[in-house]
């Protein structure tokens, strides 16, 4: 079982990063081989729209720090994705390698069942840490892009959210963030 946990956060130590944390510890107590990756510290652009993974290649061309992300992506057994929400959005670096997974679609992919080039049954969960201290700002995010990443094959997401957090390490006060981290490891490790 392999792991892929990208943090998207420009705080290497920010809250999300301190819940995936958690999260590595448990899935690795349970025999999960577990990669994080810090976005931020990748030199690398978003999308290009250049459609080459749909014209003769089936990775993105794009050969930047991007490129190895997207390759341990396609291989891993999950993924979690892992921001503070930004502009009632997940960050720009998460951003970035969310619309560079376009290559992971077939070409003319919106008229066909089998659009994915992954592999389908895959894990995945998000973990979303806001300032925000109303729970229906930004309830939107995890379903947007659990839509797309269903689409690839995923298994429908995990969500796990921090509500009213904007100091540093105020996750740490947050049993249900640290607890939540935990079953979601376990989810991830056990195939649901």
């Amino acid at each position: 079982m392999k792991i892929v946990c990208l943090l998207g956060s420009p705080r290497k130590e920010g809250n999300s990063a301190t819940v995936v944390a958690r999260l590595t510890k448990k899935a690795q107590t349970l025999g999960a081989e577990v990669e994080t990756i810090y976005l931020n510290g990748l030199n690398y652009r978003g999308c290009q729209a250049c459609y080459a993974c749909k014209n003769g290649s089936e990775v993105c061309v794009l050969k930047d720090d991007l490129a190895p992300v997207l390759e341990a992506v396609r291989t891993a057994d999950a993924l979690v994705l892992a921001s503070a929400v930004y502009y009632g959005d997940v960050s720009a670096q998460l951003k970035a390698f969310i619309d560079r997974t376009f290559c992971f679609l077939k070409p003319e992919y919106y008229a066909r069942p089998d659009c994915s080039r992954l592999e389908p049954g895959k894990g995945l969960a998000m973990i979303l840490i806001q300032g925000h201290p109303d729970e229906n700002s930004f309830a939107d995010i995890f379903e947007r892009y659990n839509f797309f990443f269903n689409w690839y094959g995923y298994r429908p997401g995990h969500l796990l959210r921090g509500i009213g957090i904007s100091e540093r390490s105020d996750v740490t006060k947050r049993d249900y963030l640290m607890e939540g981290s935990e079953r979601i490891a376990e989810q991830l490790v056990t195939g649901q």
